[in-house]
């Protein structure tokens, strides 16, 4: 699949339920409405999709939410999708979640051919953390993402830069993380849907993230790519510590990825409201000549670029919220 601006798509974030356990101050409000049950997608519909979308050239398969471990049977669909690994269709199944639930299927994850997940975890402060994710439990991440690395699975550690909640806390973060061997990637605040907090309040650039951290440790910018937004360093320690920068620097030149809701809505891009109805032509036929035709027109459509920005007194980018696109 290749789009308008001659970028080969290869990488499907593909989202299996809206739902969370977590209410993060910065994703959602504190009393987020969620979808109704049967407007989501089946398992063996998500399954669909995703095959259509190998067959079509995706290299790269990452199930997210809202939080997909909270979906029921969803090792069906994980262990249903290993099969592109053994095959070689696939050249990674991976997964984002918060890890509530990861000390729970670690095993499995990684019996199916998971060999690595990103979990988002903002502070080991367990106060910070609970009032962050309103109400979340800091031993549960931690429980699970010591299984997740017990099990071989290579875990990267996602945290969001909140001005006010947990600046403090990300050098030592980090610090915690590469004793286990993870690494971190902190990410700016994204203007997705509304939420009681000011995003201008949340806001920190990554240039001030940066310069915390280069007072703990020298850096050295790294040519690593994965095929995602981040930007690399490795501190004079050895650990690494990605950065995504959506609004201080735009990454939309190398974008190779798509995203489908739980819902079968594709989305050719995070930040704008473009998309496409997969789930009508899912449904009308058995084969998927109507399902490839809609993935191409839609691919055909794919924008260049976002448009996050954070200004006092401006509405979201886009009115949806995170876990309605899927991480």
């Amino acid at each position: 699949m290749i789009d308008p601006f001659g970028r080969t798509i290869s990488y499907l974030r593909l989202s299996v339920t809206d739902r969370c356990d977590l209410r993060c101050t910065y994703c959602m409000p504190a009393r987020m409405t969620f979808l109704p049950r049967a407007e989501v997608l089946g398992l063996a519909e998500l399954d669909r999709l995703a095959a259509a979308f190998i067959r079509k050239g995706v290299r790269k398969l990452r199930l997210t939410g809202g939080e997909p471990l909270v979906r029921k049977e969803v090792m069906a669909l994980v262990g249903g999708l290993s099969r592109f690994l053994k095959d070689g269709a696939l050249d990674e199944l991976t997964l984002t979640t918060n890890g509530t639930r990861l000390a729970h299927f670690a095993e499995q994850l990684a019996a199916f051919g998971v060999r690595r997940v990103n979990v988002s975890l903002d502070s080991l402060d367990s106060e910070a953390y609970a009032r962050i994710t309103r109400g979340g439990l800091l031993d549960e991440v931690v429980a699970g993402i010591d299984a997740a690395i017990g099990a071989g699975i290579a875990v990267k550690v996602n945290a969001v830069a909140l001005r006010g909640d947990n600046l403090d806390d990300l050098v030592g973060l980090a610090e915690w993380a590469h004793k286990r061997g993870a690494e971190l990637t902190v990410i700016e605040v994204m203007p997705m849907g509304p939420v009681e907090a000011e995003r201008i309040d949340q806001h920190v650039p990554m240039s001030e993230v940066r310069r915390r951290f280069e007072r703990r440790w020298t850096l050295t910018d790294l040519a690593r790519r994965t095929g995602g937004p981040a930007r690399y360093v490795r501190t004079d320690e050895g650990g690494t510590i990605g950065f995504i920068t959506p609004l201080s620097r735009n990454f939309c030149d190398s974008c190779n990825r798509v995203r489908v809701t739980c819902t079968g809505e594709l989305y050719m891009c995070l930040g704008q409201e473009a998309r496409a109805d997969l789930r009508t032509p899912l449904r009308a036929s058995a084969d998927d000549a109507l399902l490839d035709a809609a993935i191409d027109e839609a691919i055909g459509r794919k924008p260049k670029g976002h448009d996050f920005v954070i200004r006092a007194g401006v509405r979201p980018a886009v009115a949806r919220h995170m876990s309605v696109t899927g991480g």
